[in-house]
């Protein structure tokens, strides 16, 4: 069974994020770090990993990617401190 996953990077100083949905999280955190794919991530330097999510299947992986992107940033700034509450970068500890 293949999982999927919905994440928020940010920058260093946490004022830009962005909302993506992957079946690799580590593989695309990687390519984020090392602006292998030129876009919004890249011009904004969101390399930061702070919150990510499983989901069982891709539907409902961009389901909840469509809906994490209608929230508010204050609603996704406290659904990341409910994981994350100092906004460190979850993916240095793999």
């Amino acid at each position: 069974m293949k999982n999927y996953w919905v994440y928020i990077v940010s920058n260093k100083n946490n004022n830009v994020i962005y909302v993506g949905v992957t079946s690799e999280l580590e593989k695309r955190i990687y390519q984020h770090k090392h602006k292998l794919i030129r876009g919004f991530t890249s011009k904004y330097n969101l390399n930061k990993l702070v919150y990510f999510e499983g989901c069982g299947d891709v539907e409902s992986a961009i389901l909840r990617e469509k809906q994490l992107k209608r929230w508010s940033r204050k609603k996704k700034d406290e659904l990341i401190r409910r994981m994350n509450k100092s906004w460190e970068d979850l993916s240095l500890k793999w």
